[in-house]
Protein backbone atom coordinates (compact mmCIF):
# COMPACT_ATOMS: atom_id res chain seq x y z
CA UNK A 1 0.00 0.00 0.00
CA UNK A 2 1.48 3.22 -0.86
CA UNK A 3 1.80 6.34 1.02
CA UNK A 4 -1.17 7.83 -0.60
CA UNK A 5 -3.67 4.68 -0.31
CA UNK A 6 -3.32 4.82 3.61
CA UNK A 7 -3.99 8.78 4.12
CA UNK A 8 -7.00 8.05 1.79
CA UNK A 9 -8.16 5.52 3.28
CA UNK A 10 -7.45 6.87 6.50
CA UNK A 11 -9.16 9.62 5.42
CA UNK A 12 -12.42 7.93 4.40
CA UNK A 13 -12.78 6.14 7.80
CA UNK A 14 -12.78 9.53 9.52
CA UNK A 15 -15.40 10.28 6.90
CA UNK A 16 -17.49 6.89 7.79
CA UNK A 17 -16.68 7.68 11.20
CA UNK A 18 -18.19 11.13 10.98
CA UNK A 19 -21.00 10.08 9.39
CA UNK A 20 -21.72 7.18 11.81
CA UNK A 21 -21.62 9.64 14.27
CA UNK A 22 -24.54 11.76 12.46
CA UNK A 23 -26.58 8.46 12.33
CA UNK A 24 -26.15 8.73 15.95
CA UNK A 25 -27.11 11.60 16.63
CA UNK A 26 -30.19 11.27 14.39
CA UNK A 27 -31.81 8.57 16.11
CA UNK A 28 -31.12 10.26 19.53
CA UNK A 29 -34.87 11.49 20.14
CA UNK A 30 -36.62 8.83 18.39
CA UNK A 31 -36.81 7.07 14.38
CA UNK A 32 -35.12 9.38 11.93
CA UNK A 33 -37.39 11.41 10.80
CA UNK A 34 -37.93 12.70 6.68
CA UNK A 35 -36.39 16.18 7.68
CA UNK A 36 -32.95 14.11 9.44
CA UNK A 37 -32.89 11.28 6.26
CA UNK A 38 -32.90 14.19 3.67
CA UNK A 39 -29.36 15.79 6.10
CA UNK A 40 -28.37 12.47 5.84
CA UNK A 41 -28.33 12.02 2.08
CA UNK A 42 -26.35 15.24 1.85
CA UNK A 43 -23.91 14.24 3.71
CA UNK A 44 -23.09 10.86 3.17
CA UNK A 45 -22.94 12.49 -0.65
CA UNK A 46 -20.43 15.50 0.55
CA UNK A 47 -18.69 12.73 2.48
CA UNK A 48 -18.37 9.95 -0.55
CA UNK A 49 -19.82 7.68 1.64
CA UNK A 50 -21.26 5.00 -0.86
CA UNK A 51 -24.92 3.40 -0.35
CA UNK A 52 -23.77 0.19 0.54
CA UNK A 53 -22.16 1.90 3.38
CA UNK A 54 -24.81 3.99 4.40
CA UNK A 55 -26.96 0.71 4.68
CA UNK A 56 -24.31 -1.10 6.43
CA UNK A 57 -24.03 2.51 9.01
CA UNK A 58 -27.94 2.42 9.40
CA UNK A 59 -27.98 -0.86 11.18
CA UNK A 60 -25.60 0.00 13.78
CA UNK A 61 -24.27 3.46 13.61
CA UNK A 62 -22.31 2.70 16.91
CA UNK A 63 -19.70 0.34 16.40
CA UNK A 64 -17.64 2.99 14.11
CA UNK A 65 -15.55 4.84 16.34
CA UNK A 66 -15.19 8.31 16.53
CA UNK A 67 -11.70 9.13 14.20
CA UNK A 68 -11.27 13.44 14.32
CA UNK A 69 -9.49 15.07 11.83
CA UNK A 70 -6.48 16.82 12.64
CA UNK A 71 -7.60 20.32 11.30
CA UNK A 72 -9.26 22.72 13.37
CA UNK A 73 -11.24 24.06 10.43
CA UNK A 74 -12.50 20.29 9.54
CA UNK A 75 -13.42 19.78 12.89
CA UNK A 76 -15.63 22.82 13.29
CA UNK A 77 -17.00 21.95 9.87
CA UNK A 78 -18.13 18.12 11.37
CA UNK A 79 -19.59 20.30 14.29
CA UNK A 80 -21.60 22.35 11.94
CA UNK A 81 -22.50 18.97 10.55
CA UNK A 82 -23.95 17.54 13.70
CA UNK A 83 -25.74 21.03 14.25
CA UNK A 84 -27.39 20.48 10.69
CA UNK A 85 -28.87 17.02 11.68
CA UNK A 86 -29.98 18.98 15.45
CA UNK A 87 -31.85 21.69 13.65
CA UNK A 88 -33.49 19.41 11.15
CA UNK A 89 -36.60 19.25 13.69
CA UNK A 90 -36.11 23.17 14.82
CA UNK A 91 -35.41 22.00 18.25
CA UNK A 92 -32.44 20.94 20.67
CA UNK A 93 -33.33 18.52 23.10
CA UNK A 94 -31.51 18.32 26.80
CA UNK A 95 -29.80 14.58 25.24
CA UNK A 96 -29.04 15.46 22.21
CA UNK A 97 -27.32 18.94 23.40
CA UNK A 98 -24.76 16.35 25.65
CA UNK A 99 -24.32 14.33 22.81
CA UNK A 100 -23.37 17.45 20.78
CA UNK A 101 -20.81 18.40 23.56
CA UNK A 102 -19.67 15.14 24.14
CA UNK A 103 -18.74 15.01 20.26
CA UNK A 104 -16.79 18.16 20.52
CA UNK A 105 -14.87 16.94 23.00
CA UNK A 106 -14.11 13.97 20.92
CA UNK A 107 -13.16 16.38 18.38
CA UNK A 108 -10.67 17.27 20.21
CA UNK A 109 -12.51 20.82 21.55
CA UNK A 110 -11.37 21.37 25.40
CA UNK A 111 -14.27 21.86 27.48
CA UNK A 112 -14.66 25.81 27.46
CA UNK A 113 -14.33 25.63 24.04
CA UNK A 114 -17.10 23.27 23.22
CA UNK A 115 -19.33 25.14 25.07
CA UNK A 116 -18.59 28.22 22.78
CA UNK A 117 -18.59 26.35 19.86
CA UNK A 118 -21.81 24.91 20.68
CA UNK A 119 -23.40 28.56 21.08
CA UNK A 120 -22.21 30.00 18.07
CA UNK A 121 -23.78 27.15 16.18
CA UNK A 122 -26.82 27.53 17.66
CA UNK A 123 -26.84 31.25 17.55
CA UNK A 124 -25.86 30.93 13.58
CA UNK A 125 -28.39 28.46 12.63
CA UNK A 126 -30.93 30.84 14.50
CA UNK A 127 -32.14 27.57 16.48
CA UNK A 128 -34.45 29.53 19.14
CA UNK A 129 -36.58 26.29 20.49
CA UNK A 130 -33.65 24.71 23.04
CA UNK A 131 -35.14 22.71 25.37
CA UNK A 132 -33.34 22.49 29.21
CA UNK A 133 -35.50 19.33 30.20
Amino acid sequence: MTILEAYESGEHESKISHFAAMVTLAGIDGPINLEEQKVLKRLAFKLDVSDEEVKVILKNPRKYPLIPPYGLEERLERLHDFFKIINADHEIDAEERTMIYKYAIGLGFSSEDAKKEIEKCIVSLGNERVRQD
